[in-house]
């Protein structure tokens, strides 16, 4: 289990994002991580890869602190050192069981190219094999489908169904369709405090809370910009 204990953190002093933020995150299930732009979702991922530092609170993993060796991170943009290929990139991650031609099967990327040559598409699918051969507990993938197309968003989705058991899987996405067709659970995040969470049987109730807030929100005002 991954706990979040009352955890504070501020980009400035006087203008706190997150103040006394508490979240349990079961593992051996898939955990959406949503909000509107600016609540906060990204820099909550970096706090659990240990990127940032909370300024209160603490975090665990099975009650330990939290390690690059437990913690997969998929970032929204991915950095590649220039001039290697996608297999040599993928041997920084070491992993003697992991056969890079046989998953590259289902990825099918030109793994002895230059990364360089590589798609945004392609570049994220190799990130995203890289976490794969990893292999770590914890996986933390922010808008893991950010430039990917349709044949391949269903196989990410499929291949995280598949090894969801093994693992605490953290997902953001901008896309609600994504989470909702994919995770167990999805924890609804506004200007850094937890709004609610909703287990996979209650997704239905989630569109309804989201969009009634964000139709309300808007009404007056398209009211008056379309009547003017």
């Amino acid at each position: 289990m991954i706990l979040i204990d009352s955890i504070s953190f501020a980009w400035q002093k006087d203008q706190p994002l997150f103040n006394g933020f508490s979240l349990s995150l079961t593992e051996g299930e898939i955990h959406g991580i949503a909000g509107l732009n600016g609540a906060g979702k990204t820099t909550l991922l970096n706090i659990l890869a240990s990127y940032l530092k909370p300024d209160h609170g603490h975090i665990s993993i099975n009650g330990n602190k939290p390690s690059g060796k437990q913690i997969a991170f998929l970032e929204t943009e991915n950095f590649f050192y220039a001039y290697i290929t996608g297999r040599e990139y993928l041997q920084l991650f070491k992993n003697k069981h992991f056969n890079d031609d046989a998953w590259n099967e289902l990825f099918g990327l030109p793994l002895d190219e230059l990364i360089e040559h590589y798609s945004t598409g392609m570049k994220k699918k190799l990130a995203i094999m890289a976490c794969i051969r990893s292999d770590k507990p914890v996986m933390i993938l922010d808008e893991p489908f950010n430039g990917l197309d349709l044949e391949s968003s269903r196989m990410l989705r499929s291949l995280l169904l598949k090894i969801r058991a093994s693992k605490t899987i953290l997902i953001t996405s901008h896309i609600l369709e994504s989470l909702t067709n994919l995770c167990d659970h999805i924890h609804y995040i506004e200007k850094g405090k937890l709004v609610f969470s909703q287990a996979k049987q209650d997704f239905d109730e989630i569109e309804h809370k989201i969009f009634r807030s964000l139709e309300d929100k808007h009404k007056d005002l398209l009211g008056r910009l379309l009547d003017s």
